[in-house]
């Protein structure tokens, strides 16, 4: 199976060389490594990028939550215009009423006692954050993963053109030799026909190489944020680690997939245990200062009062129980969601495993293929010079000898996506894992920098702000 098969499998991308310089030399000098590709695609992806942003939101939530516990401070004011006119009995005149009045009010409210449901809120919250990063982890692997596969995607197509290329000169060599042998009697017309034949085959096999190759400059380009140039082949397989066992029960441990799932679990238990204190009573303090200003006159007015407040919602429809039975059903779907993800990652890696193996002996029989085409190809050429074989067999064993070259060449992209394939499923293709030399996305900073909910004007919210202008420009 070539790489783009099994890269369909996994969801992935393939890329290539341009075909100028494919064409023009069997295999270029490199430069650019599989390790520089998995830079770009950590440093320019717009999935992780966007992903980065969803888990600032998600850091937000919990500023939010906080925010419940924090004093509430707010002020109020209204100017007022009175008119009328007022007549007392046994007086004839009549008096004008009118009068114009400012007001201005400052708020305070502090929540003091909720039976927890704001702090079951807040870690509702953190929970979240902490499965949002966990899936932030996630995506980075499938970047990765579509990076290696868009790499060695580049260096099959393009040795797939080379091969290609050879090939169309060997047959264009191959249909002069047979024309100068029908001059001397050697061969008859229809050997000349069968060498046309084959020619405008491999003429076709080239074209729809080019094809794959610029397609797969395409996908390389999408996968990494450049086109490619000058790859270097790859380098030594990855540690993929022991045995499929062992490498099931790491995954189920640390795959970032099952720990975000874990977290989501315990978001929605914290959730049930929010909407349950939410039926219970909430006591507030509250303070309230005001001046009343009459213009036309020269009382005024000023006022203050301090005071506790208990309140509790009685009845609201069933809105409040509703809201109870709501989280419990989503607790249970999350718990069942874990069940199903981990069983999907353990499916995951005993597939990549399986990959692995069936790669590895893909290669295997492939360069044992190779050596036996190679060699039978040889020798049915020369018996040809001696006119022990014809056209026909010169043909078929060379061509024998190129589905050969190219089962090696689709084997060996494909044992390297399954090696990384086997990294992906097991949680360890991570740039962190990797040690790729890049400057990590740091997902505690801005939630370091938000979870206290730090107003505006403070030193932190401008500490805060230059952060975001920052992101902006970026």
């Amino acid at each position: 199976m070539s790489i783009f098969g099994f890269k369909s499998a996994v969801q992935r991308g393939v890329t290539a060389l341009p075909l100028a310089l494919v064409l023009m030399v069997p295999r270029p000098a490199f430069a650019e490594t599989l390790a520089d590709a998995l830079i770009g695609a950590y440093e320019h992806s717009g999935l992780l990028e966007q992903n980065r942003a969803l888990l600032r939101a998600a850091d937000e939530d919990v500023a939010s939550a906080q925010a419940m516990l924090k004093p509430v401070l707010r002020w109020a004011g209204g100017l007022t215009q009175n008119f009328g006119s007022l007549r007392s009995t046994g007086i004839q005149a009549v008096q004008s009423t009118e009068s114009l009045t400012a007001s201005i009010n400052l708020i305070a409210e502090l929540l003091i006692y909720d039976f927890g449901a704001s702090q079951y809120r807040v870690e509702t919250a953190k929970e979240t954050v902490l499965a949002t990063r966990q899936t932030l982890l996630d995506i980075e692997q499938r970047v990765l993963l579509r990076a290696v596969a868009a790499y060695m995607g580049v260096v099959e197509a393009s040795d797939v053109v080379a091969l290609r290329n050879n090939n169309l000169g060997f047959l264009v060599e191959e249909l002069r030799a047979t024309r100068d042998r029908l001059e001397v009697g050697e061969v008859t017309n229809t050997d000349v026909a069968l060498a046309q034949a084959q020619l405008a085959e491999a003429r076709s096999e080239l074209a729809g190489a080019e094809g794959e190759l610029l397609r797969a400059v395409e996908e390389y380009r999408t996968a990494i944020g450049r086109k490619p140039v000058n790859l270097s082949p790859p380098p030594r397989l990855p540690d993929v680690g022991g045995s499929l066992e062992a490498a099931k029960a790491l995954a189920v441990r640390q795959h970032p997939s099952v720990l975000a799932a874990q977290h989501q679990v315990s978001a929605s238990r914290l959730a049930v245990s929010a909407n349950e204190a939410a039926m219970a009573p909430q006591v507030t303090l509250q303070g309230n200062y005001g001046l009343t200003e009459t213009f036309n006159d020269k009382s005024y007015t000023r006022s203050g009062s301090v005071g506790v407040e208990a309140n509790q919602t009685i009845y609201q429809g069933g809105a409040l129980s509703s809201a109870v039975r709501r989280a419990m059903a989503q607790h249970d779907s999350q718990r069942a969601n874990l069940h199903v993800v981990s069983n999907n990652v353990v499916q995951d890696v005993g597939n990549a495993y399986a990959g692995l193996t069936s790669a590895r002996a893909q290669l295997e029989a492939s360069e044992r293929q190779i050596q036996a085409a190679r060699t039978a190809f040889e020798g049915v050429r020369e018996e040809a010079k001696l006119g022990a074989r014809t056209t026909l067999d010169v043909l078929n064993a060379e061509q024998a000898l190129l589905d050969a070259e190219s089962t090696r060449v689709a084997a060996r992209a494909n044992l390297y996506v399954a090696a990384y394939f086997v990294l992906s499923a097991t949680g360890r293709l991570t740039a962190k894992d990797l040690r790729l030399p890049v400057q990590l996305y740091d997902a505690a900073a801005y939630y370091n920098l938000v979870k206290d909910s730090p107003a505006k004007y403070s030193k932190q919210g401008q500490a805060l702000d230059r952060v975001l202008r920052s992101l902006q420009k970026n």
